[in-house]
């Protein structure tokens, strides 16, 4: 009988959710709406809740609305990488609408001046961003919901709202994502709606919704903006400057909803104590809102405001305020939850609110967080002015192009850069103009850019939600001196632009390639695979006045596929589409190894493929994918794991394994693989499954944690103060090895995020990259850690019968933004018979 009523019960509540998703379930009844303004349904062919809005009909009814509504502008900022538009709607008042353009200089004027601004008639600015995790769609069916009751919403309270408020509307940050996720479960989505939660409908298949095209978490993006999603946001923002930006999310199934402010001590201490006490009185407007509806929620108690990489954070750095939501997720339409039955409309009505409550908060606290806005950048400015006279310069002498993105993301968040008066050496760094960028210290975002370049190792708490860590010149493997003078600036730059790539002349002998720039390993490949042969050069030579380093490729004339003229214009165009300098030679002779030695090593094309699926993150091996295919146009085959076992692998000569776990079967097709030639390269957690599975014999480390003094209450917080969130540290290099072809310095900041330890070799020469005595650069990390990662290894090869093992233990490829690694993983490539 108890199971009879259980069905029964499901079977009413089912029926009750569908009725639900009519839009009065959701919209405020105070008001009457426009009937000349299209309803969702009307347009998109269904309440919403029913179905998952795909993007391809949430975009068709922002354009509706925009077209019936004179509250609505609309603009495509752009695309994403699968080609769906970057729309933002701008939403404010007929009459505001007619002078956005003189609203928003006067918005700009306030943050630049330092005299009293006249706040009484200036609207306030509030972006609404929704749903940047594509699998969390409560925010972007919200955004419908949102925009209708906007443009429609005929009440004296919304009209006030709408005159003192301009509204910057992102109704989808993650449209591939969005789409991905809606495919999945509208495609799992039974008419009898299933609330068990092992049901198909509830876990998606690898790589899920989340992410955008490349697997990328795009909500850490905002800081490095690598994306071209993040890129049009990050425009936007800087446009308007925003009062207050909110980005709506979701959690935990089991969860309720969570606004911020968050844990308080684990805030980062650039960012005002104002700023959280604001966030803490809009959280009233939440707290009341949802009340009325009888949503549970918490606040204080979970997530943090500490890396400015984020949508909720990154505003705080810059005068404004982000407001993180997290609703407990559906993951499909109707789940059970801790909480009860958890349904699809539930969610979006919780958003809904919040997205109201918000806009109710920014109108009723419009002049104090106007005035914050320009007292932050008055302040700011104040700050700046002690350091008049000062700059940050950054640069590498022999690598152009790692400079010039550094510097592309600086303007990108309208810092000002200039070039260097002249060639100048600072602290035994040299800093060459054309291949250096100098910042002044005294400058509006001043604040942005101590949060981008300071190097943090103390901390009030010791959790952390993210990185604790993201030191650009470090991320870049740049040199860089944060206390130099002013008297060394020559022109601002206002048209940054990449190195123009040359071949200094026609050669009847050879050319030679220094392997230091970013994009050597694009040219390499573009000359492989044109079957022109090319060599690397195992040791240092001088010739024509010019010192060749370690990794210097080698294409001689002779004996190609091609004429000379015809390898003189191929290399050229090489050279213009990689951004470096090929140089020709008429000689073999050199100062050191003749360009004839067996020190010059032939190189074949590299044929790579990856394995990706269920048991390796799609974040690692996004991040590999993207760099490969985005900025090396190397072609990378995906492997899936599924099917891996019939894969004829004979193929490729090297096999990516990003961080991964699979299973035995795939251990033996691999290791037959191997031992027949191939190359097989891991990274973070592969490391323990190489070693587990006689892939490689490592001494990792074994590390135990005994608590003393620690209560249950703490145990949790004691625990993660154990783990390597995201920290930057020194290793040192023997250049000589292949692994380090292309690095100048005899030192390399390695980002890390495990605690996968290996004990150096024996031999000195099998470890050419070793971390240093003391290596913390950037970051926090337990003294247990730190004392035993001190002198470890980050890198290891061995051989297996014929072929080879590469073990990284560190994420070369962090976020797209860790450029000064990339390298590691080309070496290991390219120059994989030399390792």
């Amino acid at each position: 009988m108890k199971n009879l009523f259980l069905l029964v019960f499901l079977a009413s509540f089912t029926l009750l959710s569908q009725s639900q998703t009519q839009l009065d379930y959701y919209l405020p009844q105070n008001t009457s709406y426009n009937s000349n303004i299209p309803t969702p349904q009307s347009v998109i062919g269904h309440e919403v809740g029913k179905w998952h809005v795909t993007h391809d009909k949430l975009v068709q009814y922002m354009y509706a609305l925009d077209a019936a509504s004179d509250r609505i502008t609309i603009e495509n900022r752009g695309t994403t990488f699968e080609d769906r538009p970057l729309l933002l709607l701008t939403i404010t008042s007929p009459k505001n609408h007619q002078n956005l353009e003189s609203i928003r200089k006067a918005h700009i004027d306030a943050t630049n001046n330092d005299n009293t601004v006249n706040i009484s008639e200036m609207p306030i600015v509030v972006y609404q961003g929704f749903s940047i995790h594509g699998n969390e769609p409560s925010g972007s069916n919200a955004a419908l919901l949102v925009a209708y009751y906007l443009a429609a919403a005929e009440s004296d309270d919304v009209k006030n709202l709408l005159d003192n408020t301009v509204i910057l509307f992102d109704p989808s940050f993650n449209p591939d994502g969005l789409q991905r996720f809606a495919y999945w479960a509208n495609t799992n989505k039974s008419n009898n709606l299933n609330p068990d939660p092992n049901d198909r409908e509830y876990n998606e298949v690898w790589p899920g919704g989340r992410t955008n095209h490349y697997w990328f978490d795009m909500n850490r993006d905002w800081l490095p903006v690598q994306l071209p999603e993040s890129r049009v946001r990050i425009q936007t923002f800087h446009k308007w400057l925003p009062n207050i930006l909110t980005d709506h999310h979701e959690m935990g199934t089991n969860s309720t909803f969570f606004f911020q402010p968050g844990i308080p001590s684990r805030t980062h201490p650039l960012t005002p104590k104002l700023n959280q006490e604001l966030t803490r009185r809009i959280g009233d407007f939440h707290a009341n809102a949802l009340n009325k509806i009888g949503s549970l929620y918490y606040t204080e108690e979970d997530y943090d405001d500490f890396y400015y990489g984020k949508g909720s954070t990154f505003p705080d750095i810059n005068g404004s305020i982000g407001i993180l939501f997290e609703q407990a997720s559906s993951r499909g339409h109707i789940q059970e939850s801790d909480n009860g039955i958890l349904t699809f409309p539930f969610t979006i009505r919780n958003q809904f609110t919040a997205a109201l409550s918000t806009l109710e908060a920014a109108k009723t606290m419009r002049e104090d967080i106007l005035k914050y806005q320009h007292d932050f950048h008055k302040n700011a400015r104040a700050e700046a002015l002690k350091e008049n006279g000062k700059a940050i310069v950054f640069g590498n002498e022999k690598d152009a192009a790692s400079t010039y993105h550094l510097a592309e993301i600086l303007k990108r968040h309208q810092i000002t850069i200039n070039e260097v008066k002249s060639d100048f050496t600072s602290n035994g760094k040299k800093f060459k103009k054309g291949y250096s960028f100098i910042i002044p210290k005294n400058q509006k975002n001043a604040r942005l850019i101590q949060a981008m370049f300071e190097k943090r190792t103390s901390f009030q708490d010791s959790l952390f939600y993210d990185i604790s860590a993201w030191t650009f010149p470090l991320a870049f493997n740049l040199d860089y001196d944060e206390n130099v003078s002013t008297a060394n600036i020559g022109n601002e730059v206002t048209d940054l632009q990449l190195k123009t790539g040359t071949v200094t002349s026609k050669s009847n002998y050879g050319y030679v390639m220094q392997w230091h720039e970013y994009y050597s390993p694009k040219a390499l490949n573009t000359i492989l695979n044109a079957n022109v042969r090319a060599k690397v050069a195992m040791s240092t030579f001088k010739l024509n006045g010019t010192t060749y380093d370690y990794g210097t490729i080698l294409i001689p004339v002779q004996n190609q596929s091609k004429s000379a003229e015809e390898l003189y214009a191929f290399l050229t165009e090489v050279a213009k589409e990689s951004h470096l300098q090929i140089d020709a030679v008429s000689t073999g002779l050199t100062d050191g190894i003749d360009l004839g030695s067996r020190q010059f090593r032939a190189l074949t094309a590299p044929k790579v493929a990856m394995i990706v699926g269920e048991g390796v993150s799609p974040y690692d091996a996004g991040e590999v994918w993207h760099l490969f295919d985005q900025r090396y146009n190397i072609k990378l085959t995906k492997l899936d794991t599924e099917s891996l076992t019939r894969t004829d692998l004979s193929r490729y000569n090297t096999i990516i394994l990003p961080s991964a776990n699979l299973s035995g079967s795939a251990a033996e097709k691999l290791k037959v693989w191997v031992g027949d030639g191939g190359t097989l390269i891991g990274f973070e957690n592969t490391v323990r499954w190489l070693n587990s599975n006689e892939f490689m014999k490592l001494d990792i480390k074994k590390l135990e944690l005994k608590a003393k003094h620690i209560s249950f209450e703490q145990k949790d917080d004691f625990s993660g103060a154990q783990l390597i969130s995201g920290a930057i540290f020194e290793t040192k290099l023997d250049r000589s090895h292949p692994i380090a072809f292309g690095y100048k310095n005899e030192t390399l900041p390695l980002f890390r995020g495990n605690s996968i330890f290996i004990n150096a070799d024996k031999q000195s020469y099998n470890n050419p990259i070793q971390y240093t005595k003391n290596p913390l650069l950037s970051g926090y990390i337990s003294k247990r850690n730190l004392d035993s990662l001190a002198n470890t290894v980050p890198f290891q090869v061995q051989r297996l019968k014929r072929g080879k093992v590469v073990a990284f233990t560190d994420n070369t490829n962090f976020r797209a933004f860790w450029y000064g690694t990339n390298k590691l993983m080309m070496n290991a490539i390219f120059f994989r018979d030399e390792l």
